[in-house]
């Protein structure tokens, strides 16, 4: 699905003839069905793979644990010497040996006969349970009576219990946890192939925003986007590449997001989307390579200034200036495209982002047609988890500071109500 057919600008249109935004998921789909670069790959060691996406089907060269060992410290033993037994009737063993941790016994068992044991001991050849210790009195230095019977295989585990060898461990697509990496050390495995991380670059517009060390004069804002964004990517697991904030100027947009369309797999351009005689971003996009603007106007708030492009299969953003919109539009949009440039392959029964279900503590007002993400704070009143609304226009940052995720509001819907059960996407660690 990343090159094929190539897609075509879609431009809705109201009555009068005028552009008319998205809908949310026809954005989404046409983002689905772009026809984008796909992931290269590259092999790296175990111990640098975390958070990597594996990009191959994984088998076990071996079975793990390749013995039978015990899970209780206790008593190897037959388990038919011990039927029948208990407390009053006990069965009386011989202790032969002692298994040493790590080493492979120099004896084996038959009935009559027992070996001490630790957990995680290899057992010996004959052998086929382990008594636990609590179950168990020394007679003296060489016997040992048994309280309780056993069954075949009881508080043992099997050579290849855990893992067989030739099963299929991890699947291609799957983004690596520190689990996957314990278990690709258990069998062996010391390196593995994965997709290269996604390089993003970052581009911050307009005449009025100044770098974060500068003092602003009059009419002038400091850089928040390209920071905001810079640490939204490093989230998401790509390479975020900053490349500046230039002026509004059409030829050094052009300049700009050449260069950056051949050395990166996506761009963000923050400020560049809003309609206005500054608004070069899609005569640039549409104009560097096919199949160029994708949409422009999407029916969501914030950010309805969106634009979307691809060029030469590399996806472009042009993003509202607002840093709430910046925000909920990278959640939104941006996030999925990232994930299938990283070879990611998402699980349906799994958010692609941490949700937590609270109760509303008031009403949140919206307008039906337009799909609506409103910032809330999460709290804990009592035995509920209740999730505050945080009103404000999306240009105030500190409506970001406070706010713990985002709650969605449908756009068939004139709203939410208070005490109403929400799912809360909460922002990334």
């Amino acid at each position: 699905m990343f090159k094929g057919d190539r897609t075509q600008p879609r431009v809705l249109r109201d009555s009068l003839g005028r552009k008319s935004a998205l809908t949310v998921q026809e954005a989404l789909n046409l983002l689905h069905n772009a026809p984008l670069n796909g992931p290269s790959t590259e092999r790296v060691r175990i111990d640098e793979a975390y958070g990597r996406v594996i990009a191959e089907d994984v088998r076990a060269p071996e079975a793990l644990p390749g013995f039978r060992r015990s899970s209780m410290d206790g008593f190897a033993v037959v388990a038919a010497d011990t039927f029948g037994v208990s407390e009053t009737m006990p069965s009386y063993l011989r202790v032969v040996g002692e298994v040493l941790m790590g080493e492979a016994p120099g004896f084996s068992i038959k009935r009559g006969e027992t070996a001490a044991i630790s957990t995680g001991g290899m057992l010996p050849e004959g052998a086929d349970a382990v008594v636990m210790l609590e179950h168990v009195n020394m007679v003296d230095g060489e016997n040992i009576e048994v309280m309780k019977q056993v069954a075949p295989g009881e508080n043992v585990i099997g050579e290849d219990e855990d893992i067989k060898a030739g099963e299929i461990l991890l699947r291609r697509g799957q983004r690596l946890r520190p689990q996957d990496i314990g278990a690709l050390a258990g069998v062996g495995i010391t390196e593995i192939r994965v997709y290269r991380r996604p390089r993003v670059g970052i581009i911050s517009t307009g005449d009025e925003v100044v770098p974060p060390d500068s003092r602003p004069a009059p009419g002038q804002v400091r850089d928040i986007n390209s920071y905001n964004l810079f640490g939204l990517v490093l989230q998401e697991g790509g390479i975020p590449v900053r490349m500046g904030i230039i002026r509004d100027d059409i030829e050094t947009l052009r300049a700009v997001l050449k260069e950056a369309k051949s050395s990166t797999d996506m761009v963000l351009l923050t400020g560049g989307s809003s309609v206005g005689v500054r608004d070069y971003a899609e005569e640039v996009i549409q104009s560097l390579g096919s199949p160029g603007v994708l949409f422009h106007g999407v029916r969501i708030k914030p950010g309805k200034p969106l634009l979307a492009g691809v060029v030469d299969g590399v996806a472009v953003f042009a993003l509202p200036g607002h840093p709430a919109a910046v925000t909920v539009c990278f959640e939104v949009f941006v996030r999925p495209v990232l994930q299938r440039l990283s070879g990611l392959i998402p699980k349906d029964v799994v958010p692609p982002t941490k949700v937590v279900r609270a109760t509303l503590a008031q009403n949140i007002p919206s307008v039906i047609g337009r799909e609506e993400y409103v910032r809330v704070q999460l709290r804990r009143a009592g035995s509920k988890i209740l999730a505050e609304p945080i009103f404000g226009k999306s240009g105030l940052i500190l409506t970001l500071l406070r706010a713990d995720g985002l709650v969605r509001v449908p756009s068939e819907v004139n709203g939410l109500y208070r005490d109403e059960e929400v799912e809360v996407m909460v922002f990334g660690d």
